[in-house]
């Protein structure tokens, strides 16, 4: 296949454990590339492979419009262990620390941000 500016994903591969931080809705922006690097570093001990994905959706329906932010896990099948769901509640406590922290260090949401 020559390069394609877009394209259409017909074979998906679905991965064992998938984690989404809603970052947006309490950071109030994106999260920074530097910010992502830390949490690959944070997940590193517990989950040879995985992939992050900051990603800023834009749905629209009817008279409406949403903007998410939200930063994604992803651990392929073959990396995610004998027992999913326990590595899918270890990588949920990594990344809600993260973000709190993220949060706390860069915002101005005050009491919000230090409930982290």
């Amino acid at each position: 296949m020559a390069d394609a500016l877009a394209f259409c994903v017909r074979d998906r591969v679905v991965p064992a454990v998938e984690i989404r931080v809603n970052f947006g809705v309490f950071a109030g922006r994106n999260a920074s590339q530097a910010e992502i690097e830390e949490l690959a570093r944070s997940l590193r001990d517990e989950v040879e492979s995985f992939s992050i994905t900051a990603e800023e959706r834009h749905a629209f329906g009817g008279s409406r419009e949403a903007v998410v932010r939200q930063v994604v896990v992803e651990v392929p099948s073959p990396y995610a262990g004998a027992v999913p769901n326990e590595l899918a509640d270890r990588i949920v406590s990594i990344a809600e620390q993260w973000a709190g922290r993220c949060i706390h260090e860069r915002s101005d949401l005050g009491e919000l941000g230090s409930e982290f």
